[in-house]
């Protein structure tokens, strides 16, 4: 099993939306033999775009999972690939897929360089220590410049970037790329290649190249420099060198290419093949437990639900250790639950293959888990194993939903609870005074597609208000407050006494809530401590200015007293809720409202009004980056000043410029538009 593994590759397509992550994988998949035709994402006919949603908008929305198999050397390699969103709305596919992927393939546009998702992506990456290589797509596209590209990455990324081909020709003459590992030209003329020795007129690039790559390699493995002082190297020499830094995350393999007119597809999955690592090169995610990756022990993460109109519950897993067969029982060590494995499927796109087992490295689907959601831990029942969670971010707007028809109530709870279990980045509430129905998300796309999903799968047909911002609440002082909760019956009373401490957090620090027990010598039992936290949780959804969500804020339980008959968790639940309450009240609580990094892309003689634009909407221009005949403006705007931004950008600049926008941080609301709120 363990040669079997060594030719796994478990990999992302990731990069800012538009950019050819979808393209690319189609090519991937016809020259592999996967696919017969090739699918184009302008006719809607891709095979990892395979929502309707997804084919009408020309978007990847939904991370797919396909595998291929791809020969190098007469090695065989299976290669398991995930094609994840580029737009930002639906960041959370990328986050967890990267949470369980081995290597990553970030694409990169030649014209445009690095976009705002780009940079989302790659701190991404990081954070996980995914090894990765870059492909610059779109050679033939005007304004590709690959040297420009590279330089980018280097600054903005402060890595160490190595390119292993480069391109002949450019734009509109953009023919091929030479190898520079093994000194060869190829050449793509009507889908074939034509390999050749390196013609006189790229040798001058391909010395600069070829220096720079052994220099690259000599100064990051001590290895590899012995070799090259004594002249003593070969290419099997440079491969492993590349392959040894790329698994220790010290280098990143660049090369270019052309997807849509398929060229340098051939070239990037040897890469992939030869240097991203399989399930044995890379750490094990969260390995606290020491676990031996060739011992049977079953550890695995459940990544992702999506739940089939059919099968129900699909539940996407990354094993790290050990097999499952269908009949096993698994133990979720996350919500303290045993599950039973129904079927085994493997997934290829939408489409979807019976296997009796799996096993260490294989990323498959179990369909029927009743209690298990998206970060859960899956392991033997001899096992307590618990692997670090997908953080998810919080969402930023709102929108009120409901049936027009008053009996599709139920259904629609139904529904947006199953969307909600298959997005954490979806939340679902309900307004305790007026009875709506609020769906909270990361941006007006995320929530359009969920409202064309209720309507084109489930045939509901909803009403919604106009988004809203979701705001917070937060505080600026420090208060000691106490809560009391005492009844007295006929019988046995209620007695609840608390004693709390809240103070402030950073808007800097990424941590919103924490709660931590001050109690020493037992003045509240230890049984009732989380029933008090229970009662914080509750009160914390609600703040004191108007009602949102309190964010920003450490409870330190400080202090209290109990009864021996009357004490009851009910009792301190209430008692730190009231404790919470009156405490906010004195903690000059304010409104915070999400600010959002913006970049918009335009000619340059519009760059006045747009500019213009940006400070009425209380916007701060970051930076403005000039290019021939364009301009890129980054800028922080508040989220609230940016609904129906998109006409507003079309109509300054005559349908001419184009923005991104992702979540940056919370601010302070001014108090002139707090009162407009209440």
């Amino acid at each position: 099993m363990k040669n079997k593994v060594l030719y796994f590759r478990n990999i992302g397509i990731i990069a800012h939306v538009d950019a050819g992550k979808t393209t690319t994988t189609e090519r991937i998949l016809f020259y592999s033999g996967s696919s017969h035709k090739i699918g184009e994402v302008h006719h809607g006919t891709t095979i990892t775009d395979w929502m309707q949603q997804e084919q009408e908008r020309g978007i990847t929305i939904t991370s797919a999972s396909v595998s291929i198999f791809w020969e190098v050397n007469k090695f065989k390699y299976m290669i398991n690939i995930i094609d994840t969103p580029g737009h930002v709305d639906f960041t959370i596919e990328v986050e967890r897929s990267l949470r369980v992927l081995d290597g990553a393939v970030i694409i990169i546009c030649a014209s445009s360089g690095i976009q705002p998702q780009t940079e989302t992506v790659w701190f991404q990456s990081q954070k996980y220590k995914v090894p990765k290589m870059i492909f610059v797509n779109k050679m033939d596209r005007i304004g590709a410049n690959y040297n420009n590209c590279i330089i980018d990455i280097k600054k903005k990324f402060n890595c160490i970037v190595l390119p292993i081909n480069f391109n002949i020709g450019i734009e509109e003459n953009y023919e091929g790329i030479v190898d520079i590992i093994n000194k060869k030209s190829f050449f793509w003329k009507e889908n074939s290649i034509i390999i050749k020795n390196i013609d006189k007129d790229q040798l001058s690039a391909f010395d600069y190249y070829n220096e720079l790559m052994l220099e690259t390699l000599s100064n990051n493995d001590e290895f590899f420099l012995e070799k090259y002082i004594n002249n003593n190297y070969s290419i099997n020499d440079i491969k492993n060198s590349i392959r040894k830094l790329v698994l220790k995350n010290k280098i990143i393999p660049i090369m270019c290419g052309s997807s849509l007119k398929n060229k340098g597809i051939e070239f990037l999955l040897n890469s992939i093949c030869e240097y991203l690592p399989s399930p044995y090169d890379v750490d094990f995610k969260n390995n606290d437990y020491n676990i031996n990756l060739n011992s049977n022990k079953f550890v695995s993460l459940v990544f992702k639900i999506f739940h089939d109109p059919f099968l129900g519950s699909l539940s996407f897993i990354r094993i790290y250790s050990g097999f499952i067969k269908v009949g096993d029982l698994v133990y979720n060590s996350t919500k303290k639950v045993k599950e039973k494995i129904f079927r085994i499927l493997r997934m290829f796109a939408n489409s979807k293959k019976d296997i009796n087992d799996a096993h260490f490295g294989d990323i498959v689907v179990i369909v029927g888990l009743k209690e298990s959601s998206t970060g859960d831990t899956l392991c033997s029942l001899s096992e307590n194993i618990q692997l670090e969670n997908i953080e998810t971010p919080i969402p930023v707007i709102s929108i009120s939903i409901e049936p027009i028809f008053k009996n599709d109530q139920e259904k629609l709870l139904n529904i947006l609870q199953k969307f909600c279990k298959e997005d954490p980045s979806l939340l679902l509430s309900i307004n305790n005074n007026t009875g709506e129905i609020i769906l909270s998300g990361m941006g007006e796309l995320h929530l359009e597609i969920i409202v064309d999903r209720i309507l084109k799968e489930n045939n509901i047909k909803t009403k919604i208000s106009k988004p809203q911002v979701s705001y917070k609440e937060s505080i600026k002082k420090i208060v000691t407050q106490e809560g009391k909760y005492i009844k007295q019956s006929g019988g046995k009373g209620q007695y609840g006494h608390v004693v709390i401490r809240i103070e402030p957090i950073s808007l800097e620090n990424k941590e919103n809530f924490i709660f931590k027990s001050e109690i020493i010598g037992g003045s509240i039992p230890k049984e009732f401590i989380p029933a008090i936290e229970k009662g914080i949780m509750n009160q914390i959804n609600y703040g004191v200015v108007l009602g949102y969500p309190v964010i920003k804020i450490k409870v330190f339980l400080v202090n209290g007293s109990f009864h021996s008959v009357d004490s009851s968790e009910y009792a301190f639940k209430n008692a730190a809720a009231i404790a919470l309450k009156d405490a906010l009240k004195k903690a000059n609580s304010y409104i915070l409202e999400p600010i959002m990094k913006v970049e918009v892309n335009l000619p340059s003689e519009f760059l006045g009004i747009v500019v213009g634009d940006i400070n009425k909407k209380r916007g701060i221009i970051n930076t403005i980056i000039d290019h021939e005949n364009f301009k890129i403006i980054n800028s922080y705007i508040p989220l609230r000043e940016l609904f129906g931004y998109s006409t507003d950008l079309r109509s300054n600049t005559k349908g001419r410029a184009t923005y991104n926008m992702e979540f940056h941080n919370y601010s302070e609301l001014p108090n002139n538009i707090v009162e407009k709120i209440k």
